[in-house]
């Protein structure tokens, strides 16, 4: 993705949260922010589009477009520093809790005059946030997640912004003339939630022109230390990236030690030890002699030390050196295992393409099933009516046709409303093929209240799948409170599938709490829940989350044949 299209959505973004500070439109304030996904997500750079170009982007119409023009001409929207001028600092600063609404943010600082996140967490000590209208003490617990939430992100990223920028540095060192091997390693291998920094990792017998090539790459602004055997360099995103290179022979001992995660290597060395060996970045050598055994792959390191190759999204000391010895480790799914997807959606509620082209980018992924799922009517903003509903399902049926080697399922995400009902009776919910249900609002529910919610979705015959099941989106808002062992007895009980969604700031139901569900008996369906063609490209990030849960195939019920599934659901 260019940079630009970046920086241009997250100024439309910004316009957006400004404009909600200042009690802006509504209907206008969705509109930037849906642009601004778009933006994000358009394949080609806004730098090079003028005007009519910008206009072809989904829900990108002339007034954005004006905007977006303004930011490639100037490197800013003049509308956006007008209103940053017109709000204090301190507001925008307390915008950036994740649970602090803009009004109430305008609030504390017109009120209180707090205009800092340590001033807000002091004043909350104080409670001297209990005298203000519409401000409690779960208001008071909420925003201490939310400051406890921020504070845990840091300077990390998400999972897909470090993806996107070491899979470019990989592939521009991979062509190199001098390099040999090149892959990332580190917390991006192990495909953790939110990425620190990156590692890559490259084989060479002549390491100086790579790390000359590397310190050149155009995203690069600083170089922060450099030398033949480590360069690590600050980019444009933000990111620290550091490039070792290594003797093609020590390649695969490299390449374990440097994916981690620190747990598992003190494992593995624990193991070295007490067999007389020593291993390091540069191979498993011999603890008296000195002599080198192995080192050129990982295979062949793992076999030396008396286990199998482990997967990466396994290695964080949680039983998996245990199983290895066992013979026990699992056969993780794959992105090839999966033969559907059973959550996406269309510009019909809040996609941004048509029904034809999400289906389009579905079959050119080679699934064999794909489902249909825009938003029930109860998330009113997307205005959904059942006789929308219907003529979309007529849409699909004709849509088939051209499609005969994938199988078209039309269904809808509901509404998970608080006292656990959903949004249309069980007539009008027969007639869906497969129905994910989902929390979109009531977040901050008390644990009893949560968990009795999820519990009665899972009892609703015609909920195939919970979506997302702690709604959290990582970095921004927290998951919600439930006894989960009880959900997921629920689940297991009621033959009711729970989602990992694939979204980079959602990754739900997260790695814990799937080994947790997977001995509890349950089934799980991993899906882009798809807005946009290109959040197609996410799965990838969903299956290293169910991977990072010990998922096999068998465990995932879009992996399963099409009558099997069917059976599953009770559309067969």
């Amino acid at each position: 993705m260019a940079r630009a299209n970046d920086e241009a959505a997250e100024l439309i973004q910004e316009l957006a949260d400004l404009l909600s500070i200042t009690g802006g439109d509504a209907f206008k304030i969705r509109a930037y922010e849906k642009a601004a996904r778009a933006i994000a997500g358009y394949p080609e750079d806004v730098s090079g589009l003028d005007l009519a170009g910008l206009k072809k982007i989904p829900t990108v119409g002339e007034a954005i477009a004006k905007k977006v023009l303004d930011y490639t001409i100037t490197g800013t929207i003049r509308q956006v520093e007008e209103l940053r001028a017109q709000i204090p600092a301190g507001v925008r600063a307390l915008t950036t809790i994740p649970t602090l609404g803009p009004k109430k943010a305008l609030a504390v600082y017109e009120e209180l005059g707090i205009s800092s996140v340590p001033e807000l967490a002091q004043a909350i000590q104080e409670g001297r946030l209990r005298d203000l209208k519409g401000f409690g003490a779960k208001t008071e617990d909420n925003i201490l997640r939310g400051i406890e939430l921020m504070q845990q992100s840091g300077e990390r990223v998400l999972i897909d912004a470090a993806a996107d920028l070491a899979d470019e540095i990989v592939a521009a060192l991979t062509a190199h003339p001098a390099v040999q091997r090149c892959a990332h390693a580190g917390s991006l291998r192990r495909m953790r939630e939110t990425i620190g920094d990156i590692d890559i990792l490259a084989a060479s017998t002549d390491p100086h022109p790579i790390m000359e090539a590397f310190t050149a790459l155009p995203y690069v602004t600083d170089v922060i230390a450099s030398g033949d055997k480590k360069t690590s360099v600050r980019t444009t995103r933000g990111l620290q990236v550091d490039l070792r290179v290594v003797p093609p022979e020590s390649w695969g001992a490299a390449l374990q030690y440097f994916t981690g995660s620190q747990a598992h290597n003190i494992r593995t060395r624990e193991i070295a030890v007490r067999a007389g060996l020593k291993l390091s970045e540069y191979g498993l050598f011999d603890a008296e002699s000195g002599a080198l055994i192995v080192s050129e792959t990982e295979e062949e390191v793992y076999a030396r030390l008396g286990l199998p190759w482990i997967p990466p999204t396994l290695r964080e000391d949680g039983g998996e050196i245990e199983a290895a010895l066992r013979g026990e480790l699992p056969r993780l799914v794959t992105v090839d295992d999966l033969k559907g997807d059973l959550h996406s959606h269309t510009d019909l509620t809040d996609g941004l393409a048509t029904l034809e082209e999400m289906v389009e980018a579905a079959a050119a992924r080679g699934l064999e099933y794909y489902a249909i799922t825009d938003h029930a009517p109860n998330l009113f903003m997307q205005r959904m009516t059942d006789e929308k509903m219907l003529a979309q399902r007529e849409q699909v049926r004709a849509l088939q046709a051209k499609y005969p080697d994938l199988t078209l399922l039309h269904g809808t995400e509901l509404n998970i409303n608080p006292d656990g009902e959903v949004d249309w009776d069980a007539d009008f919910l027969a007639g869906f093929d497969v129905c994910v249900a989902s929390v979109h609002s009531a977040f901050t529910q008390d644990k009893a209240e949560m968990t009795r919610r999820f519990v009665r979705a899972c009892e609703n015959p015609h909920v195939h799948v919970i979506g997302h099941p702690t709604a959290r989106l990582i970095g921004k808002r927290p998951p919600v409170d439930a006894d989960w062992d009880e959900v997921f007895r629920a689940a297991a009980r009621t033959g009711t599938a729970l989602e990992i969604d694939s979204f980079p700031d959602r990754l739900d139901l997260p790695a814990d709490l799937i080994r947790r569900a997977v001995r509890l008996g349950v089934k799980f369906s991993i899906d882009t829940d798809a807005h946009a063609l290109g959040h197609h490209r996410n799965i990838r990030f969903g299956v290293g989350t169910a991977q990072r849960g010990w998922l096999t195939p068998d465990d995932v019920i879009n992996t399963w044949p099409l009558d099997r599934l069917r059976a599953f659901l009770g559309t067969s």
